[in-house]
């Protein structure tokens, strides 16, 4: 009896009442039997006479829950994610926040980081272009860095090169340590339950990629699932991921055009081989120049290949 005694005293002291739950994670009662009953965030027991008990295991996955939620995630795109997914959610929501403050608390100075960028590209020194520009991404956080860093250094490093002052070998240089950083981030994040999920490369004979790079950076901060490929893909490769992986968007980046025709044929031999319910977007500013052929095919054009990801996002309804 006394050892019977021992082992329902043990159970009790394991488990918890949804009053204590309430209190040691700050959410309402009210709030706790919704996620339970709606989105069935946590499954818990019932007692001998009928009430919610809570495990450990069920405190920890509703704090991690409710550290989610405060993040601006709702509890419908996050209720069926596993602790370890929450947890890496958690963990990244918090490196952001802790990004903006620096953000906040220090005046970024983005011209003297563009410049302090290509005097590094210029000068040929990989380990500090490298270093600075991963510094740039840390305090500014993925989005700011794309807006205010790569993309205007981008532009500098391309008029540089029309004007012969870069070479380029060392536009070659910052755009792959661009391209580089960039993906490495967009691998990071953790796509959201029910995202739309897009295909990024560039065609056959594109070896620039960092137009890809920066729709997939972008597409990847608000949760979708980012297929990236990379460059120079023939068609058929292209088609067989997209239909593999179940992807809603197919994005091409078109930056360089040697062959105005053989583009053309390629870009149009991917829209004729994809489902007809999976829409093709080009972006780029070899894809503005051939939007009146592309539009014709269906395809969508847009000249900044950042804009792509808008405008999947509108297609998609996300």
């Amino acid at each position: 009896m006394n050892q019977l005694r021992s082992k329902r005293s043990q159970k009790a002291a394991e488990t918890h009442p949804i009053a204590v739950v309430a209190e040691r994670t700050g959410l309402s009662q009210d709030v706790l039997r919704v996620w339970e009953r709606r989105y069935a965030a946590v499954t818990p027991r019932r007692d001998d006479s009928g009430q919610r008990v809570y495990t450990d295991a069920d405190l920890q996955r509703l704090r991690l829950l409710h550290a989610a939620t405060r993040g601006g995630r709702t509890i419908s795109q996050i209720a069926r994610l596993s602790d370890k997914a929450l947890a890496t959610m958690v963990t990244g929501d918090a490196a952001a926040r802790a990004e903006r403050a620096l953000t906040t608390s220090r005046p970024i100075d983005e011209t003297a980081l563009v410049d302090t960028a290509l005097r590094l590209t210029k000068s040929l020194e990989p380990g500090e272009l490298n270093g600075h520009l991963r510094r740039a991404v840390m305090i500014l956080g993925l989005t700011e860095f794309l807006d205010r860093v790569a993309v205007p250094l981008l532009r500098r490093i391309g008029d540089e090169w029309h004007a012969g002052r870069l070479s380029p070998a060392l536009e070659h240089f910052a755009s792959s340590t661009l391209h580089d950083i960039i993906v490495e981030r967009m691998r990071s994040f953790t796509a959201l339950p029910s995202a739309p999920s897009i295909l990024i490369a560039t065609p056959a004979g594109e070896r620039h990629a960092i137009g890809a790079a920066l729709v997939g950076a972008h597409a990847a901060v608000e949760g979708w699932r980012v297929i990236y490929l990379g460059a120079d893909l023939p068609a058929t490769d292209i088609v067989d991921s997209a239909i593999a992986t179940d992807a809603d968007i197919v994005a091409l980046s078109v930056l360089y055009i040697q062959d105005r025709q053989r583009v053309i044929d390629e870009i149009t031999a991917i829209r004729s081989k994809l489902p007809i319910g999976i829409p093709l977007f080009v972006g780029g500013s070899g894809g503005l120049a051939l939007k009146r052929d592309l539009s014709a095919r269906g395809i969508y054009v847009t000249g900044n290949v950042a804009e792509v990801y808008d405008e999947a996002r509108s297609t998609v309804g996300s």
